[in-house]
């Protein structure tokens, strides 16, 4: 296992993690973001599968939020609005008349506290972060650690823990884009994707949810049996023309702590399984792009990248059906999604 430390400008520091299987993770003390991942194809070729920017520096201004540290909220909050006992709270509106992605200083724009730490069979980095009351319009001191470790399996885990001192919402995630195809050699629409979920949330025209959870059984929404996200893309569907021809959709998992997701490309033979103790995720094929965008492999388009965002819900902040993200004082956050890298030969 290797550990390397690049100080950068600005007290940025460039950590690349290293497993004995020659399998890398490139990611930042600021906005704990991801900026690469190399792993191997079926013939042992190494390449970046997540989007990232040449620039370290457009990072600053990154309004796709690539490999990012998402919180105290991930995703929309309905309105820039919600209201804890009786107490209502005001929030930024940054995607319209809504809250996206805890605004424009959430954590993803934040410098964290670094404790690098190397192992036998496993290297990594734990990051620290004190969310003072009242940032970004949230009640309490949230105090935040998020461990990411990359296993001689060929594993990225990424441990998430947090307390407060008022409750107050929270759901964390990371806002990776993987692209499998390797170096960004293709788009994700022949990405066979397989995922344990029955249900989906109906969104509205400003892409909140409306409070319906529809039976994916019958729509491009199933992927129990697995689908390409290319179908979805093209599929003529109400819920995918509104998010932009593709998916920006909330998923329910059947269980929690089971593997959830398992994603193939059958180009470069990689494949990607998730397992989690979130309650769902959010699909997102990176439908919005922006063509010409200069990241490290080349320039972007439309779905170069596909997001899964494991988390809790923040609709369940108007809608009590979804899954609660309100934390306690008493209770103590404890969230774990793992990235397992593989190869079908």
């Amino acid at each position: 296992m290797v550990l390397e430390e690049e100080p950068l400008p600005g007290n940025w520091k460039l950590f690349k993690l290293k497993n004995q299987q020659g399998m890398e993770v490139h990611m930042l003390n600021y906005g704990g973001i991801i900026t690469k991942i190399l792993t191997p194809d079926r013939h042992g070729k190494l390449e970046n599968v997540v989007l990232g920017y040449r620039k370290l520096s457009d990072y600053e201004t990154d309004p796709y939020f690539l490999g990012a540290m998402i919180g105290r909220v991930a995703g929309r909050i309905k309105e820039a609005h919600f209201t804890i006992h009786e107490t209502r709270y005001e929030l930024e509106a940054n995607d319209g008349r809504n809250h996206l992605h805890s605004g424009s200083h959430g954590f993803h724009q934040m410098m964290w506290d670094a404790e690098p730490f190397e192992r036998e069979d496993n290297v990594g980095v734990k990051l620290r972060y004190l969310s003072k009351d009242g940032e970004n319009g949230y009640p309490g001191n949230v105090e935040v650690a998020v461990t990411y470790t990359l296993t001689n399996d060929n594993e990225l885990v990424l441990d998430y823990w947090a307390s407060t001192d008022q409750r107050t919402p929270l759901a964390l995630t990371n806002h990776s884009y993987f692209n499998l195809t390797g170096d960004m050699k293709g788009t994700i629409h022949d990405h066979l994707v397989k995922i344990d979920s029955q249900y989906f949330a109906e969104l509205d025209a400003d892409l909140i949810p409306t409070g319906r959870r529809l039976d994916v059984a019958g729509t491009p929404f199933d992927f129990n049996r697995g689908r390409k996200l290319g179908e979805g893309i093209a599929a003529d569907n109400a819920q995918n023309e509104l998010a932009g021809n593709g998916y920006d959709h909330y998923f329910f998992f059947h269980e929690p702590e089971q593997k959830k997701a398992v994603v193939k490309e059958e180009g470069s033979g990689r494949t990607l399984t998730m397992e989690t103790n979130q309650p769902g995720m959010v699909m997102y094929t990176s439908n919005n792009l922006e063509n010409g965008l200069v990241l490290s492999e080349g320039a972007a388009e439309p779905y170069s990248g596909v997001c899964f965002e494991t988390q809790g819900s923040p609709a369940s902040l108007h809608e009590k059906e979804f899954p609660r993200i309100v934390l306690d004082p008493e209770e103590e956050y404890q969230q774990r999604t793992l990235f397992r890298f593989g190869v079908d030969d």
